[in-house]
C-alpha cells in the first residue's frame, strides 16, 4: 500500500487508475438549454489527472428526465456532439470519464416547463414530493406526478439504453446509472414512495425490478465492463426512504453481481454528531463485502477519512464532491497535505460560466 493510501494505483477492470480519488457527479446547472457548453471542457479538464476517474454530472436520458434548470442531456444529436470536445479535453489530460445517466422522475415541475408539452412528470407513484432540496436550504414544491403504466416501463428502459449508446458515441469511457438521491430509479426501489400493486411494486424484488431491467439493457448495449451504478439506500433525499435499507442494498449488490458490472458507487448515511463533531456512520461494509467489482464510497469524506477507509479495505475508491468542486487539483493537495480552497454554496447552481465554476485557484496560484 502506498504511503498515502488514496494515492495508490488501482486497476478498475480495464482501466488503470493512478490514484483512488474520484470526482463525484455534481449538478452545476450550466448546460444552457440542456446542451453541454464549451466552458464544461475547461471545468472538467481542470480536474482531470492522468489515470484519474471523473464521473460527469447527472445527465438526462430523455425530454421527460429533466427537473432542474440547464442540466445536460444525452438524448439528442446536438447533445452528443456537444459532449465530444468535453470528453476529448478530459482524455487529453489522461483522465477516465464516465457519464451519469439520470431521470428525475417526480422531482420536476410542469409550470417551469421542464416537461414536454406541459405534461405531468412520471414516477412509480402519483404521490407528490414536497421536500428540502439537497445542498440547499430552500423548499420547492414539485408537480404531482403521473404513475407510469405497466406497459410503459419498457419505453423508459429503452431510453436508458439509448442514452448509454449515445454516451459511448460521445466518447465517454463508460456510464454510471443514477439509482440514488430520490430520483426515478430510487422512486421505484424504496417503499416510502412505491405504492404500486403490479410487478413493479410490493416486494423487494418487484420494487428493484425496474432498476435491474435498466442495468440489463445498458449492459447489453455497451458491455458490463463500461457500467457502474450509484445507490443511496440509507438516504432520505426528496422524501424517498426505505424501511429496511440494508436489505435493499444487499439485494441490489447481489443482483448487480449477476450482471458483472464494473463498479458500485454507494453513498453513506448522513453524518451524525458524535462527541461534538460530525462523523461518517460507516455502514457500507456488508455491501462492500458482497459486491464482486470495484466499490466506491461517498459521503462527507476528507483526506484523513479517505486514507483510512482505503487502507482498511473498507472501499477501493473514494468519491469527493464539494472538495473537488472547489479544488481542481485535489489529488495534488492530498499528496502534499496542502490547505484546501473553501467552496461557496452560493455559486453551486448559478448559470455563470466562470464564477464558482472554473475560477477556483490551483495550488500554485492560491497565494
Amino acid at each position: 500500500m502506498a504511503a498515502i493510501p488514496l494515492l495508490g494505483s488501482y486497476k478498475m477492470g480495464k482501466f488503470d487508475l493512478s490514484h483512488r480519488v474520484v470526482m463525484a457527479p455534481l449538478t452545476r446547472c450550466r448546460s444552457y438549454g440542456s446542451v453541454p457548453q464549451p466552458h464544461a471542457a475547461v471545468y472538467y479538464s481542470q480536474r482531470a489527472t492522468d489515470g484519474g476517474l471523473i464521473i460527469a454530472e447527472a445527465t438526462g436520458i430523455s425530454d421527460t428526465a429533466q427537473g432542474y434548470p440547464d442540466t445536460p442531456g444525452v438524448w439528442t444529436r446536438e447533445q452528443v456532439e456537444a459532449w465530444k470536445p468535453i470528453v476529448d479535453a478530459v482524455h487529453a489530460k489522461g483522465g477516465v470519464f464516465f457519464c451519469q445517466l439520470w431521470h428525475v422522475g417526480r422531482v420536476s415541475d410542469t409550470l417551469l416547463c421542464y416537461q414536454p408539452n406541459g405534461q405531468h412528470p412520471i414516477s412509480s407513484t402519483d404521490k407528490q414530493v414536497l421536500s428540502q432540496m439537497p445542498d440547499d436550504a430552500s423548499v420547492e414544491e414539485h408537480s404531482r406526478p403521473r404513475r407510469l403504466l405497466t406497459e410503459e416501463m419498457p419505453r423508459i428502459v429503452e431510453d436508458f439504453r439509448l442514452a448509454a449508446r449515445n454516451a459511448i458515441e460521445a466518447g465517454f469511457d463508460g456510464v454510471e446509472i443514477h439509482g440514488a438521491n430520490g430520483y426515478l430509479i430510487e422512486q421505484f426501489m424504496k417503499d416510502s414512495v412505491n405504492d404500486r400493486t403490479d410487478e413493479y411494486g410490493g416486494s423487494l424484488e418487484n420494487r428493484c425490478r425496474f432498476a435491474l431491467e435498466v442495468v440489463e439493457a445498458v449492459v447489453d448495449e455497451i458491455g458490463a465492463d463500461r457500467v457502474g451504478m450509484r445507490l443511496s439506500p440509507f438516504m432520505d433525499c426528496l422524501d424517498c426512504w426505505d424501511s429496511d435499507p440494508e436489505a435493499l442494498a444487499l439485494y441490489m449488490v447481489r443482483e448487480l453481481n449477476k450482471h458483472g458490472i464494473l463498479y458500485c458507487h454507494m453513498i453513506e448515511p448522513r453524518m451524525a454528531m458524535v462527541s461534538g463533531r460530525y462523523q461518517i456512520p460507516h455502514r457500507l461494509l456488508p455491501m462492500r463485502k458482497a459486491f464482486k467489482g470495484t466499490f466506491i464510497a461517498a459521503g462527507g469524506y476528507d483526506r484523513d477519512e479517505g486514507n483510512e477507509v482505503v487502507d482498511e479495505g473498507y472501499t477501493d475508491l473514494v468519491a469527493f464532491g464539494r472538495l473537488f468542486l472547489a479544488n481542481p487539483d485535489l489529488p495534488k493537495r492530498f499528496e502534499l497535505n496542502a490547505a484546501l480552497n473553501e467552496y461557496d454554496r452560493n455559486t453551486f447552481y448559478t448559470s455563470d460560466p466562470v464564477v464558482g465554476y472554473t475560477d477556483y485557484p490551483f495550488l500554485e496560484n492560491s497565494a
